[in-house]
C-alpha cells in the first residue's frame, strides 16, 4: 500500500514508513496473550479492530488521477473509540462546536483523583465508579458554586468534564480534568456573579466534598448490591475509615490565558487512548519502549503492554465526556444563552474562508465564497486545515484531479496476527 492511507471516518494522514503503530503489537502479540488471558467479548472485538484497522480487511476505495493514471488504495478506518488513529477529526469537530458555546470570561483547569486503594476496585467495577467518579467532582464543583459563602451569591458555574483512565505508563489512574468557568449564571437569572481570576474554590475545601459525595455515593452502590466487592462489611467499614482519614487529590491550575485556548487545550484530552502510536519508541519480543514525559520513556514486556492498554478501554456506551451546569444540555437554550446575553458575545476566530474549489479554476472571488464553521467542514478540507496534505492531489502529477473508485468489500477473516520475520 502507499505511505499513507486515509478515510473520510476520521484521523489525519498515517505514515506508515515510520512503521511502529499499537496495531503492530497487537498483530503480533495478540494470539499469545488469548493463551495467556481470557480476553471479554469487547476486548476482543477492540484489539480486532485494533489490527483492521485502514486494512483491506475492512474495505475501502483506490484513489484514482483522471489526468495522469495514478493509483493508490486508502482503507476504511475501524471507528472505534479507542485506536489512536482514528480521533483527529472528530477531536477537531468537537473543539469547533465548544467554541460556539464560549462566554467571555477566564477559566479554571481542576483535576480531580481518586486514591490508590480505589484503583484495583475500579479495575472490576468501570461503568459504576467512573460513573460516580465524573458526577462527584461535578458535583462538588456545582455545590460550592451555590454556596454564597464563596462567590457572593448562588451561582450556577459552567462545567465540561473529561475521564481519564491511565498515568503516563499506562497504569490504571482514573482522574477527571474539568474545565470550569470562573464563575457563574446567579441562580435567580439576574447578573454574572464572577470569581476572582487567580481562585476559584480553596482546594482542600473541593477535596473533602469531592470525597464525601464520591463515598456516599460509593455505599449506596454497595449497600445495593452493584459492585462487585470481596471485602465482607467490617473490612469494607476499615477501608471506608482510611479513605475518609486522606486528603484526596484535587488539583486547580491557574487560570488560562483565554476561552479559546481553554477548548483548544482541552481537545487534546477529549479524542484520546491510552497511548498514541508517536509515543512509541521500540518494539521486539523482549520489550515494548514508550515515551513517558520529559525525555523519560517506560518498558513493558509485550504482553503486559497488552494488558494494560486493554484496562482503559471504556464500558460500552459510557460518555466520558460530560457537561453540567450551564453547559448541560437541558440547560444551554435558556441559562446559556442568559449568561451569554448578561456577558455579550465572546470573541470567536474568523470562520474559515471555503471557496468552491481551490484548484487551478479558484478564483479571488470574495464574497462569492462560502464561510463554513470548522466543525462543519466536509473531510478533506478539515484534514488539510489540520495538517496541510490536501487528499485530492495526485502525488505523481500533483494536480487536484484524484476520483474515488471504491474496492469490494474484503471484510472477513481478520489480517494474521503474526508480522513477517
Amino acid at each position: 500500500m502507499s505511505a499513507h492511507a486515509r478515510c473520510e471516518s476520521g484521523g489525519a494522514t498515517v505514515d506508515r514508513e515510520r512503521g511502529l503503530e499499537v496495531a503492530d503489537i497487537f498483530r503480533r502479540y495478540l494470539e499469545p496473550f488469548e493463551r495467556a488471558h481470557a480476553l471479554s467479548p469487547r476486548d476482543r472485538r477492540l484489539a480486532r479492530d485494533l489490527i483492521s484497522c485502514r486494512t483491506a480487511a475492512l474495505g475501502g476505495h483506490v484513489e484514482r488521477c483522471t489526468a495522469c493514471g495514478h493509483e493508490r488504495p486508502a482503507y476504511n478506518s475501524c471507528r472505534n473509540r479507542h485506536c489512536p488513529k482514528c480521533q483527529s477529526l472528530q477531536s477537531a469537530r468537537w473543539v469547533a462546536r465548544r467554541l460556539d458555546r464560549l462566554l467571555p470570561v477566564h477559566y479554571f483547569h481542576v483535576v480531580f483523583t481518586l486514591p490508590g486503594e480505589l484503583r484495583e476496585l475500579c479495575s472490576r467495577n468501570r461503568a459504576e465508579l467512573f460513573d460516580l467518579l465524573l458526577k462527584s467532582a461535578a458535583e462538588a464543583l456545582l455545590a460550592l458554586g451555590r454556596d454564597p459563602k464563596w462567590l457572593g451569591r448562588p451561582a450556577d458555574l459552567g462545567i465540561t468534564a473529561v475521564l481519564h483512565t491511565w498515568a503516563r505508563d499506562l497504569h490504571l489512574h482514573p482522574h477527571v480534568h474539568c474545565i470550569v468557568t470562573g464563575g457563574g449564571l446567579a441562580t435567580d437569572g439576574s447578573a454574572w456573579v464572577a470569581a476572582p481570576k487567580d481562585f476559584l474554590f480553596p482546594v482542600h475545601v473541593l477535596g473533602a466534598l469531592f470525597r464525601g459525595k464520591f463515598l456516599a455515593g460509593f455505599e449506596r452502590l454497595r449497600a445495593r448490591g452493584a459492585l462487585a466487592d470481596d471485602d465482607d462489611d467490617r473490612a469494607a467499614r476499615r477501608r471506608r475509615a482510611r479513605l475518609y482519614d486522606q486528603s484526596w487529590v484535587v488539583y486547580a491550575k491557574r487560570p488560562f490565558g483565554g476561552a479559546e485556548q481553554v477548548y483548544r487545550y482541552l481537545g487534546r484530552y477529549t479524542h484520546r487512548v491510552a497511548i498514541s502510536n508517536r509515543r512509541l519508541v521500540s518494539v521486539d519480543d523482549a520489550a515494548i519502549v514508550f515515551e513517558t514525559r520529559h525525555g523519560k520513556t517506560a518498558t513493558l514486556p509485550p504482553l503486559e503492554f497488552v494488558r494494560r492498554f486493554l484496562q482503559h478501554r471504556l464500558p460500552g456506551g459510557f460518555v466520558k465526556i460530560r457537561h453540567s451546569g450551564l453547559l448541560a444540555p437541558v440547560n444551554v437554550n435558556r441559562a446559556l444563552v442568559r449568561a451569554q446575553a448578561l456577558l455579550g458575545p465572546a470573541p470567536a476566530p474568523e470562520p474559515p474562508v471555503v471557496g468552491a474549489d481551490r484548484g487551478d479554476d479558484d478564483r479571488n472571488d470574495g464574497d462569492k465564497h462560502d464561510r463554513v464553521r470548522v466543525a462543519d467542514l466536509p473531510w478533506p478540507e478539515l484534514l488539510f486545515r489540520l495538517t496541510g496534505f490536501d487528499a485530492r492531489v495526485c502525488p505523481a502529477c500533483r494536480q487536484r484531479t484524484l476520483v474515488r473508485v471504491p474496492l469490494p468489500d474484503c471484510r472477513g477473516p481478520p489480517p494474521p496476527l503474526s508480522l513477517p520475520n
